[in-house]
């Protein structure tokens, strides 16, 4: 354990870019080898490298520090309790972890491996290096000095912003047929009272090669999202336009989860956009599929927050993300003396909008009908502050790439007047948020060569050497007293 804090370098900077520009730079640059993008209320946030590491799989939870000895916790079947009990050892003045959650930590958040492999269900990384931007402002963290001055030398160096020209992808044929027939299998499993809703969701192989980066600044130019995040970590790597927050949770205990459900195209003609909006919102599906869920989200909100606080902040407005809109509602409450924003988050994860009603028999029915595990896909991208706020975005409308393969994934929300085709179409349109602005990967350039004095320490990769250069001089804040 350790005995004394750790403070971060600071500086400010005045940026002629814009936020997501700036920060998609940033994960652009050699600075580090994993990071998290992640823009949440017009702040966009950088997380490079790491100086605390904490990971839960079926075995339990581990913390990693640079050069220090692992502390495991074995599985005691309160998996997210024990990350808390990890990230309340962090040393580091101020911080604030940034991550991913994976679908199939619901399975096992109550305690119960059966339904596990060996995956990871959760990575967070107290980073390295942390930049906020908002504003036309930059708010630099750094372990180092030498660190922070490699991260402003990229900020502050002349630099033509790209803009990327994106290839679509047909989004249509992969899997239609068995999504098909899952739907229908659904909907008999429902009207024979074994469910109320469940979402199933088919996967699109992508098999050009993407530049991640480049996809993330035209997607977002594209997309209206609640939230949108870009990260490699932990040997996956993610962009997307995410619809919706799973929870939000301040420092003071306020708690907010926000379902969607309910879908039309948005197609950009502002005659047809208003029809569709006049169906969704008359349309008794709809209504149905998205009040069962605001309901199981005021009932989960019920069993972690005070008695009276949790209210309907907002219910059924129309909410446009990208090439689809939807109904949406706001769920508050205030948490409980004596809990935190881990109790909030495992009360309400996954998301309704992602897995159904009752969830368990939702659980077993995506299990029965997916080809395969969701990992990422529907999981969460969240950040957790030191001094217990949280946010988590639901992971939709995104693409993935792991072990040298590339893919989509969208699903549709399956009630007992859903029609197969009409969910499979819903699929498709929301596919389109992310699967038109995919951009190809640049050709490869030719090598130079191995790197003559690799860096040593892993929490950032520009370190070295990074004592010379044009951002010395504007280094003007040192460690925090």
């Amino acid at each position: 354990m350790h005995q004394s804090t750790r403070h971060y370098f600071e500086t400010r900077l005045a940026l002629a870019s814009d936020p997501m520009t700036a920060a998609a730079r940033l994960a652009s640059s050699p600075l580090h080898t994993d990071y998290v993008v992640y823009e949440n209320g017009g702040t966009w946030s950088y997380a490079g490298g790491s100086l605390a590491e904490i990971t839960l799989d079926r075995t339990g939870a581990r913390l990693r520090r640079h050069r220090e000895e692992e502390i495991h916790l074995p599985w005691d079947g309160h998996p997210l309790q024990q990350v808390q009990t990890l990230l309340d050892t962090v040393d580091t003045a101020h911080w604030r972890a940034y991550g991913w959650a994976a679908f199939e930590l619901s399975y096992a958040k109550d305690g119960d491996t059966a339904h596990i492999g060996d995956q990871r269900l959760l990575h967070l990384v107290v980073p390295h290096t942390e930049i906020r931007i908002e504003a036309g402002q930059a708010h630099l963290r750094c372990a180092d000095q030498a660190g922070l001055t490699a991260a402003l030398d990229v900020l502050t160096a002349q630099h033509t912003e790209p803009r990327p020209v994106p290839e679509a992808v047909d989004v249509r044929r992969a899997g239609a047929d068995a999504y098909r027939r899952a739907v229908g299998a659904a909907v008999d499993a429902i009207n024979d009272t074994r469910l109320q809703k469940v979402i199933f969701s088919r996967v699109v192989p992508v098999e050009t090669d993407v530049d991640f980066v480049g996809t993330y600044l035209a997607g977002r130019r594209g997309n209206s999202p609640a939230r949108s995040f870009l990260l490699n970590l932990g040997g996956i790597e993610a962009t997307g336009f995410s619809p919706e927050i799973v929870v939000q949770v301040t420092p003071d205990g306020r708690v907010v989860s926000q379902p969607l459900a309910g879908t039309r195209a948005l197609t950009g003609d502002h005659t047809e956009d208003q029809r569709l909006r006049t169906e969704l919102l008359a349309d008794p599906k709809e209504i149905y599929e998205h009040a069962i869920s605001v309901k199981i989200a005021c009932d989960e909100l019920h069993g972690v927050c005070r008695p009276g606080t949790v209210d309907v902040e907002e219910f059924m407005a129309v909410k446009e993300r990208g090439t689809v809109q939807h109904l949406a509602s706001r769920v508050g409450g205030h948490l409980a003396p004596g809990l935190t924003a881990w109790d909030a988050f495992q009360a309400v994860f996954p998301a309704v909008t992602a897995s159904g009603v009752p969830k368990d028999a939702a659980y077993d029915s995506i299990r029965s009908n997916e080809s395969e595990t969701r990992g990422l896909y529907s999981g969460a991208v969240l950040t957790i502050d030191h001094d217990g706020a949280m946010d988590a975005a639901l992971v939709l409308r995104s693409v993935y790439r792991q072990h040298g393969r590339t893919w989509l994934r969208a699903g549709a929300g399956i009630v007992g007047h859903s029609r197969p085709e009409r969910e499979l179409e819903e699929t498709c349109e929301k596919l389109g948020s992310v699967g038109r602005y995919l951009v190809p990967a640049p050709a490869p350039a030719p090598e130079t060569g191995p790197d003559p004095d690799p860096d040593p320490d892993p929490g950032t990769a520009a370190a070295a050497g990074a004592g010379v250069g044009g951002g010395v001089d504007a280094v003007t804040a040192g460690a925090r007293p």
